[in-house]
């Protein structure tokens, strides 16, 4: 258990930020009160499952895209509202998220949760090669909330609720079996919620977004990648490839270039002391001009590509940045 009982007010707000961010995945915490801030984090893990009981003052939390290129695994969350409210934003959709309910987000894409006023939450994360349903699903399914009145989410809250409250009771082998039939019970619930999502109003457009995506993931090594050749690609106009991501929270050429310079600095973090030059990264994945490349990656990052190379590789454990160097590099 994390929390702030015991730390001085002036350093509360920073030593939860490095504790929920440590606990679960880098984030940026702003508290929305003006007196010293409370929170209280406990985690458990039953197999590969890591379930988290998240209790804090109002505050608004945000992964940003710089966070999610330094975080060495991008997880699949479910999260369980046990008091209080949240607002959460991913991947274009806004939930209004009441107490019982749960939401279903992605720790690779940017994502944003609002706590309006003093709240409790439960957290489940799981690798998401555990899950075995398609990306495409999964990301038709992100950022929704899911009522006690919904589906398989009337079975899955209140077993959720009992599993938080009993996770550290496990042998290792029955928490080991436990957590398959968790990640069962959670890809079922995605294939069902992708299933029903195919009837609403905005289906095309959600589904044409998703395959742009997919697109551009699966092009980003190519120089030539670009909203013209994405509009090409798929018998649509260039101002319609644009269109689509307006409430996206960026453009199509903002996200072509973050993309790439998040695999670039993946690669960039090798576990061997033997890997490609700077240039051949940056040539791998569509930066032809290597001035270019640098100028792009230190205004994202805060650093250059071959400063964080050596930091990286500095690191015995491959792990992430150090929570200082991420947090100033997210502030700017």
């Amino acid at each position: 258990m994390l929390t702030t009982a015991s730390v001085l007010d002036r350093d509360k707000v920073a030593y939860w930020n490095d504790a929920v961010s440590r606990t679960l995945v880098p984030m940026t915490v702003v508290p929305r009160g003006d007196g010293p801030f409370h929170g209280r984090i406990t985690t458990n893990r039953i197999g590969f499952l890591q379930v988290s009981t998240v209790e804090a003052d109002p505050n608004r939390i945000s992964r940003t895209p710089a966070l999610i290129a330094c975080s060495s695994a991008t997880p699949v969350a479910i999260t369980v509202q046990i008091s209080g409210t949240a607002t959460c934003v991913q991947d274009g959709r806004r939930a209004d998220v009441t107490e019982g309910d749960l939401v279903v987000y992605d720790t690779s894409r940017p994502y944003s949760f609002d706590y309006p006023q003093r709240f409790a939450t439960h957290v489940f994360q799981l690798p998401r090669r555990m899950l075995g349903v398609p990306d495409i699903s999964l990301q038709q399914v992100t950022g929704n909330a899911i009522g006690t009145e919904d589906g398989l989410g009337a079975v899955l809250l209140p077993f959720l609720a009992a599993l938080a409250s009993s996770a550290d009771a496990y042998s290792p082998a029955v928490a080991d079996r436990l957590a398959c039939n968790v990640a069962d019970l959670f890809a079922t619930l995605i294939t069902e919620r992708a299933h029903l999502g195919t009837a609403g109003p905005d289906t095309t457009r959600s589904h044409l977004l998703l395959q742009v995506r997919d697109h551009i993931d699966r092009n980003l090594g190519d120089p030539a990648l670009s909203p013209e050749s994405i509009a090409r690609a798929h018998r649509i106009s260039v101002r319609y490839v644009h269109r689509l991501f307006e409430g996206e929270g960026t453009t199509v050429g903002r996200l072509i270039q973050q993309r790439r310079l998040q695999e670039c600095c993946r690669e960039l973090a090798p576990r061997s002391r033997t890997a490609p030059t700077v240039s051949a990264v940056a040539q791998r994945w569509g930066f032809v001009n290597p001035a270019h490349f640098s100028r792009a990656f230190r205004a994202a990052y805060g650093i250059s590509p071959r400063e964080w190379r050596s930091l990286r590789m500095g690191q015995d454990d491959g792990g992430s940045l150090p929570a200082t160097t991420a947090g100033t590099r997210s502030a700017g």
